[in-house]
């Protein structure tokens, strides 16, 4: 039966270290979107599935357009359009499906559920994967709202600014396209510009231009599901398709071990896919905290300034989060240790500690957890 949620706030401020989940059944997700996170609690305390309460929960924020980073209405792309990433991975049968670069669907995780349920495929992408949607029941929709228009041309007044283009003519950090490659005119004096730019592996990046939803479930009969969802990078080029999609990048989940999931620069930390080397970590027994510390250490050795977070939790209901590059950063778990969903913070800032371990690094994650009973979301 699903709790009773009081209409007054409770806050407890506690200091702990992230990891004292319940062993039984626990959803655990990225950012502060309280309203996804109990839309998944709720489907595990219904008898849902691990995969069903990923699914409800990422289909939450969808409706939500959480933080406008998730679902329609939100980041649109050099073109103005928005467009769909979403993931789902099933740890027991270790079934995955996945959408990239969706048009004119909105319900992302459920077509990536579509996939996993209908097809023998992994990934699909643009518009055969919205052409596949429609044969399998879903609605055809403009993705764009007035909130991600207005976004796209205020850009294009300011003169495209920021965006992704590198080594192009004409330069793109003063002028939209289109653009043809640098090399095509070598005497423009945009090499040197290139050659000179200061390496930064956040261009055009803040806080609320990459929080995909990464969420993770573990359910009664001791399964475990991870997914993603979200609508990408704002004013991205069109056809970019980010870590979120991708498997063992934006999340990944083994019976055996446990599920993590990540949030950030998804262009570079699908190089390294850290959510399939956390559970890797897990798998031989590391606890969630230290196998996302060693999952995200050569990331930032390769890219010290990347920003990004990543949350994990293993079979135990031991769960664990890091994050490099935010001041703070906030992720949602909801279990049986408490009446309501759970907000934890964490100072990123002064969180990495290096160790002789391994050439990685330690980060002594100090978390605030707050419990909050509310009978609304937090979004």
């Amino acid at each position: 039966m699903a709790r009773r949620l009081l209409g007054l706030p409770l806050i407890v401020l506690v200091g702990m270290m992230a990891g004292l989940g319940s062993g039984l059944q626990i959803v655990i997700n990225t950012w502060p979107v309280t309203n996804s996170t109990r839309a998944a609690w709720n489907t595990l305390l219904n008898n849902g599935s691990a995969v069903d309460a990923v699914v409800s929960g990422c289909s939450q924020c969808e409706a939500d357009q959480c933080r406008g980073a998730v679902g329609a209405n939100g980041s649109p792309d050099e073109e103005g359009e928005t467009t769909l990433d979403a993931m789902i991975m099933d740890g027991f049968s270790m079934d995955v499906g996945a959408v990239g670069c969706l048009r004119r669907v909105k319900s992302a995780i459920a077509v990536a559920r579509a996939v996993m349920d209908h097809t023998q495929h992994t990934l699909m992408v643009g518009d055969l994967a919205t052409k596949f949607a429609l044969e399998m029941g879903f609605s055809e929709t403009n993705l764009t709202g007035n909130r991600s228009l207005d976004k796209w041309k205020d850009w294009k007044s300011d003169n495209c600014q920021p965006n992704f283009r590198e080594r192009v003519i004409p330069n793109p950090r003063q002028h939209c396209g289109p653009y043809r490659p640098q090399e095509m005119d070598a005497s423009d004096d945009t090499t040197n510009f290139w050659n000179n730019l200061p390496a930064d592996s956040n261009p055009g990046l803040d806080i609320d231009n990459h929080d995909t939803i990464g969420m993770i479930a573990i359910d009664q009969s001791g399964n475990v599901s991870a997914g993603t969802s979200t609508n990408g990078l704002t004013f991205k080029i069109p056809g970019r398709v980010g870590d979120s999609p991708i498997v063992g990048a934006g999340s990944y989940a083994m019976n055996d071990a446990g599920a993590a999931a990540a949030t950030g620069n998804g262009d570079i930390m699908m190089r390294f896919l850290p959510s399939y080397n956390a559970v890797s970590q897990m798998l031989s027994g590391t606890d969630p905290t230290t196998a996302l510390q060693r999952a995200m250490a050569p990331i930032i050795r390769y890219y010290p300034t990347f920003r990004g977070a990543m949350i994990a939790v293993n079979m135990r209901g031991k769960y664990g989060a890091v994050c490099h590059g935010y001041t703070n950063w906030t992720f949602c778990v909801a279990d049986d240790t408490a009446p309501e969903v759970q907000l934890h913070y964490i100072d990123c800032k002064n969180s990495m500690k290096k160790v002789n371990s391994a050439n990685t690094h330690n980060y002594q994650t100090n978390v605030y957890l707050i419990i909050f009973l509310l009978s609304t979301s937090i979004i």
